[in-house]
């Protein structure tokens, strides 16, 4: 059995593909996620973006309501706070750290990010 290094990170995330719009005044790109938190998005773009690029976010979360899948739209607004180049490709996964975002919202995360790790795990 091998024993792996505790989670460092603060809040939990899950690797799963989610619908996400990030803009700017300049630009506008449509992609999904590769990792998403509480506090948090990473993702992949065909665009050489600068750190502190200051973002509108729009990501569309399946979520279950009265037993069907409906979507749930989540604003708010985040920050790029680190920039990679990907080997062989033009493209950069990204990482945002949402800067301004409701509380309701980080529930909907939340709950959502919780419900689908206790899957994951099962």
């Amino acid at each position: 059995m091998v024993d792996f290094p505790p989670e460092r990170r603060r809040w939990p995330r899950l690797e799963n593909n989610i619908p996400i719009k990030i803009s700017t005044e300049d630009f506008d790109v449509v992609t999904e996620t590769k990792n998403l938190s509480t506090n948090g998005v990473y993702c992949r773009v065909d665009k050489k973006l600068q750190p502190m690029t200051k973002f509108k976010i729009h990501l569309l979360l399946p979520i279950k309501k009265n037993n069907r899948l409906a979507t749930k739209r989540i604003s708010c607004q985040g920050v790029l706070v680190r920039s990679e180049a990907v080997a062989g490709e033009h493209a950069f996964n990204i990482a945002i750290y949402f800067t301004d975002i409701q509380q309701k919202d980080i529930s909907y995360l939340n709950d959502y990010i919780s419900g689908m790790l206790v899957k994951t795990k099962a």
